[in-house]
């Protein structure tokens, strides 16, 4: 498994926290399909706090429901 951070932004609410959107490469051994990789870290200096991996292929359709719930609280 390799990792390679793509983004990173600045946690709204939080002093050091931060998202780190990655991909990542054979997540589930060799062979394993890449997926993208979103982490949470309430304080980036103590590490993550939780991750979620997203295969590629649900990206799109993430995407398209993020921006749906992003209208609804606008």
């Amino acid at each position: 498994m390799s990792k390679k951070v793509l983004k990173t932004i600045e946690l709204h609410g939080s002093k050091s926290g931060e998202i780190s959107i990655c991909n990542i490469s054979n997540p589930y051994g060799v062979g394993s399909e890449d997926v993208l990789s979103i982490a949470i870290a309430l304080k980036k200096e103590s590490g993550v706090d939780w991750k979620i991996h997203i295969p590629y292929e649900n990206l799109k359709e993430l995407i398209l429901a993020l921006q749906e719930i992003e209208k609804t609280k606008a």
